[in-house]
């Protein structure tokens, strides 16, 4: 099944990220090259028009993020970086450093994006805002690759697992299923 339903803007906590299918949102440092050139024609222009502030964490800020700005820099909006740090964090324009619970730091950014959704571009900060019942939706994009190694979607070892709905389907706890084959064969 494939969703090329439009994005809304409608003041959603989105946690969104392109993902591996091994799980994996970024390669062992960060590294996000691998999935440049993967995207359907017009999905970025969907999340441009729609998103109104970012949400991310330090170290994300740090070895992705730094200077760029999301969406092949043509997004051009808040973003909030969230860390216990903040004293040692790098100021950039456009950039606000934030040191607060995950809860106010995901409130400031629904404020900051104006009714257009606050997108959550952090594993960590994901994982405690979906523990809080704060993620309106996750947003993935599953890429024809595997990793092997790097920082994972959604760790959390000992916790209990969340269940999901699938958005927009008849049935909402449906099985999504995907085939592929390797590039390279014997």
């Amino acid at each position: 099944m494939t969703d090329t339903t439009p994005q809304t803007a409608a003041a959603k906590v989105l946690w969104h990220f392109s993902m591996s299918l091994d799980g994996f949102v970024a390669g062992p440092n960060h590294e996000m090259d691998w999935m440049v050139g993967s995207s359907r024609p017009g999905l970025v222009t969907e999340y441009i028009e729609t998103t109104g502030a970012v949400l991310t964490g330090r170290s994300g800020y740090d070895s992705a993020i730094g200077d760029s700005r999301p969406y092949g820099s043509a997004w051009t909006g808040p973003i909030f970086v969230l860390t216990h740090h903040p004293e040692d964090a790098r100021p950039s324009p456009g950039i606000t450093i934030l040191s607060c619970p995950v809860e106010e730091a995901v409130q400031i950014a629904l404020e900051a994006a104006g009714g257009k959704n606050a997108e959550v571009f952090s594993p960590t900060i994901g994982r405690q805002l979906l523990e809080k019942g704060l993620i309106d939706e996750i947003d993935l994009h599953i890429l024809p690759v595997l990793l092997g190694e790097g920082v994972r979607l959604y760790d959390n070892p000992g916790g209990a697992p969340i269940n999901l709905n699938l958005v927009d389907s008849d049935e909402p706890t449906a099985v999504v299923n995907v085939r592929y084959r390797p590039t390279t064969t014997r």
